[in-house]
């Protein structure tokens, strides 16, 4: 188990004043938050530099190779289940303390990413969720079928803008390369649909911040005049979308693998000192959580499970502790938590 110790006075925060709405109402702001209001969802361009993308791209494929399992990148006969983690069908790595490794969290702390963040929000104090990444490749060897799964990410009884999701983008993502599909302005009408549909029966989910759409919810979409789309991006891309924004991910169909680490911030005034001793713990022990990046829901363990057992290369922590700087460090919520008298 890890522990930070640290010697600083608390930070205080107050709550934003110049929050985003997301309410579709037009706006001027001239950049990726006009389209963030209209859409539901936006892409920040040049997020990344391309080349600390590239590089970033290097560290996740030697990552994945340095399981030692079998995996090439440059062999897509390796493409196998023996042969990498555990990858579930959605693409995501959800064990092995990857959610705390160096690159990961030098992702996290890059300037154009969490700058973003900051406009929307319209504060500076954000903390950062331990979310997971995402690796899906052409052909899938042995994966099972990723089957479209559109929902939102927030209780329907708890409506307005409340979470900002964001992925940093690694690979080409073009129209056969993989990646989001979103349901365009879908945000604007998500009080409306939950209104309309309550009597709707609701698909089984391990959290009520998850709402899945059945086919006469889909119906109803397609009958207001709303589009699904494939959002295209290039390396060192930020895709960022209101968490009511209807979404799902489909795997490639071109030659380029996609590679993505999700990024979720908000401000640490919406989260209370209970969710932030949570997230410390978290921290600590190298534990994940969801997209909420107040710790909400915390993984149990970091053990991946194989075929019913631990798998052989199974870890509690990552390969390589991230180095955080001050400013990366905040995101950790933990120089907010309030020192007892």
């Amino acid at each position: 188990m890890f522990t930070t110790t640290t010697v600083q006075e608390t930070i205080s925060v107050d709550q934003p004043k110049d929050r985003m709405a997301l309410d579709g109402q037009p706006t001027n702001y001239g950049d990726f938050r006009d389209a963030l209001n209209r859409d539901g969802y936006a892409v920040v361009k040049g997020a990344i530099p391309l080349e600390r993308a590239k590089k970033y791209a290097d560290s996740f494929y030697s990552y994945l190779e340095d399981f030692n399992l079998g995996y090439r990148r440059d062999d897509p006969s390796t493409v196998k289940r023996a042969m990498l983690p555990v990858i579930n069908e959605k693409g995501m790595i959800l064990s092995y303390g990857v959610t705390h490794e160096k690159w990961v969290w030098d992702i996290r702390g890059e300037p154009g990413v969490v700058g973003a963040f900051e406009k929307v929000y319209g504060d500076p104090h954000l903390i950062v969720s331990f979310d997971v990444v995402n690796v899906q490749f052409p052909g899938r060897g042995d994966f099972p079928e990723n089957k479209p799964w559109p929902h939102q990410d927030q209780d329907p009884e708890c409506p307005g803008f409340r979470c900002l999701q964001g992925l940093v983008n690694l690979n080409p993502g073009g129209p056969d390369d993989g990646g989001l599909i979103v349901c365009k302005g879908g945000h604007k009408f998500s009080e409306q649909f939950h209104r309309e549909m309550a009597e709707e029966p609701r698909i089984p989910a391990w959290t009520r911040e998850w709402f899945g759409f059945t086919d006469n919810g889909m119906k109803w979409l397609k009958d207001h005049g709303l589009e699904w789309e494939k959002v295209c991006v290039e390396p060192g891309d930020l895709i960022v979308w209101d968490s009511r924004t209807p979404h799902y991910n489909v795997p490639p169909t071109g030659e380029n693998d996609r590679l993505a680490v999700y990024t979720c911030y908000m401000p640490v005034a919406d989260a209370s000192q209970e969710d932030l001793v949570r997230k410390k713990e978290a921290f600590e022990k190298r534990l994940g959580t969801t997209h909420w990046p107040n710790a909400q829901h915390v993984a149990p363990t970091n053990i991946a499970m194989r075929d019913g057992a631990p798998c052989p290369k199974a870890r509690e922590v990552p390969v390589e502790d991230p180095v955080l700087s001050e400013h990366a460090f905040r995101l950790t919520g933990i120089p907010y938590i309030k020192q007892e008298a």
